[in-house]
């Protein structure tokens, strides 16, 4: 076998008794890394160190790691102008979290021989979040329905960052315009004592 050493230096090609034994010499272990070539590779090594830094790796890695959410809101078209306000707002949030949205037109009837309707819905939509989002599928229909989806124009990692940036200024903020209370310490007035019953004289 090709025998790689500790360091990553190369050994050369020894017996399998001999790697052994320079792995006992040398209070490692003998680790077979590339079995498939010819001839197959072992390096020698701390395993159980290798196995920890390789887990604290996968760690680091999975919290670094961004999932991509979809988040969805449904509209109808004609939809309340408090309604859309507040659908709008929804849109407006998930887009500063980073996330994509899918915007869905649901046509109900005869509102199915008015696709415009929607189409127009969701190009205001579209503007109106502008600074925010921008389309990344463009409205199209899907039987009843029509979608659109918008994308943040922030990564999901830099809107997070933000977040936790935004959170950490306003807790300072806090910590400052909030300092300990001073307990002014209040004399309570004693209350005064009640007056003496006059006795009417004795006759």
């Amino acid at each position: 076998m090709r025998l790689v050493g500790p360091n990553g230096e190369q050994v050369g090609i020894v017996r399998v008794e001999d790697a052994l034994r320079l792995a006992a010499e040398a209070d490692l272990d003998l680790v077979e890394v590339a079995p498939m070539a010819k001839p197959p590779v072992a390096k020698l090594m701390d395993f159980g160190k290798f196995k920890y830094e390789a887990a604290l790796k996968a760690r680091e890695a999975r919290k670094n790691q961004v999932n991509t959410v979809i988040k969805e809101i449904k509209l109808r078209p004609k939809i309340d102008p408090h309604d859309y306000g507040t659908k709008k707002g929804h849109v407006e949030r998930f887009l500063k979290g980073g996330d994509k949205v899918k915007v869905t037109i649901m046509f109900r009837g005869r509102e199915q021989s008015r696709p415009e309707l929607g189409f127009r819905l969701l190009q205001r939509l579209a503007e109106d979040v502008i600074e925010l989002g921008t389309v990344e599928s463009a409205p199209k229909q899907d039987g009843r329905n029509m979608i659109m989806v918008l994308g943040p124009t922030k990564k999901k990692s830099e809107a997070m960052a933000e977040q936790r940036r935004a959170r950490t200024a306003a807790h300072d903020t806090d910590a400052v315009a909030d300092p300990a209370q001073d307990v002014s310490t209040e004399t309570a007035a004693e209350p005064a004592a009640p007056e003496a019953e006059s006795t009417p004289p004795a006759s």
